[in-house]
């Protein structure tokens, strides 16, 4: 994730060794969608298949991820559901994203229904492009400030709500780059932490299980890539390259954080360092440093320090 590296000093929390430096995140527009079925079992399938491809903009279109399951009181239509999260530059950026998944992924998908997922006065079609698939025989209903569509299917009927809020607050790139001795123990501990991730609300980490091994830096050798491999954090070059990992180093992981809000994502990452430093020194976790730019592209600032 960093091309630069800022490395001033830093603090000792139970073994693991804390940078002072800060992760550099981007301003994103944000959108929740609410996907409910007859059981979670379908509701989860639906929600994973649309949130697929979605690890990062550099090449996915999208940043997408479960934010939460949700209890059949918690729903539009009284049924066991999951709120998804789709991160991108721009509203405009989202409207295909959101047609193609929501029409490709929950309207093929058993006994789906779609809702609106966020509260927001700025709005971008949810069921406004899947509704044609209805050929004509698709029906409206208006129930408060809302309009829902009804679209024939072979199970019956695939409801979903005109419209879903989409916010300009959002936040993409928060990040914390965990370092090792040991790979099991790395992994194990980085684990733990998204999974401690997971239990705050309005924030996803989307890359596969929630890490990334391949973290990048802005810039390569080659025309018509955007990102490259972090030499400065690859264990194998370390004689090759100016390296920022000791001798003993055998591997880095990586969590990226996307949030509705700043403070969703500052949250994130405060129990994200906090299990990585409950556990870590005894899985083989020697450092936690963060990636950035040197403050000069991302307008958010997360102190690893101001965390802890």
């Amino acid at each position: 994730m960093s091309s630069h590296h800022t490395k001033l000093a830093g603090k000792d929390i139970n073994g693991v060794f804390v940078d002072d430096t800060f992760a550099e995140a981007f301003g994103m527009s944000g959108t929740g969608i609410i996907i409910t079925a007859d059981t979670m079992k379908w509701a989860k399938i639906a929600a994973v298949t649309a949130t697929g491809f979605g690890t990062s903009v550099i090449g996915c279109g999208a940043e997408c991820g479960l934010d939460r399951e949700l209890s059949p009181d918690e729903t539009p239509d009284g049924r066991p559901g999951v709120r998804i999260l789709i991160f991108g530059f721009s509203p405009d950026a989202l409207i295909g994203q959101v047609k193609n998944r929501i029409g490709q992924c929950v309207l093929t998908s058993p006994g789906s229904a779609c809702f609106s997922g966020l509260d927001a006065p700025l709005r971008i079609g949810l069921g406004k492009a899947p509704r044609f698939f209805g050929d004509g025989f698709q029906t409206a209903k208006k129930l408060g400030n809302s309009r829902y569509w009804r679209v024939p299917v072979m199970d019956g009927e695939f409801v979903i709500e005109e419209t879903t809020g989409v916010t300009t607050d959002a936040v993409g790139g928060g990040n914390m780059l965990i370092v090792g001795t040991d790979r099991a123990g790395l992994l194990e501990t980085t684990e733990a932490a998204v999974e401690a991730i997971a239990k705050i609300d309005d924030v996803i980490t989307p890359f596969p299980g929630g890490i990334v091994r391949s973290g990048s830096k802005v810039g390569t050798k080659y025309a018509g890539m955007f990102a490259s491999t972090n030499d400065a954090f690859c264990p194998t070059l370390r004689g090759a390259t100016k390296s920022e990992l000791t001798a003993g180093t055998l591997a880095v992981l990586e969590i990226v954080i996307d949030g509705l809000t700043s403070a969703r994502v500052a949250e994130a990452m405060r129990v994200g360092l906090k299990a990585v430093t409950d556990i870590g020194a005894k899985k083989g976790v020697t450092r936690i440093t963060a990636g950035n730019y040197g403050g000069k592209l991302g307008q958010h600032h997360y102190h690893l320090k101001d965390l802890i």
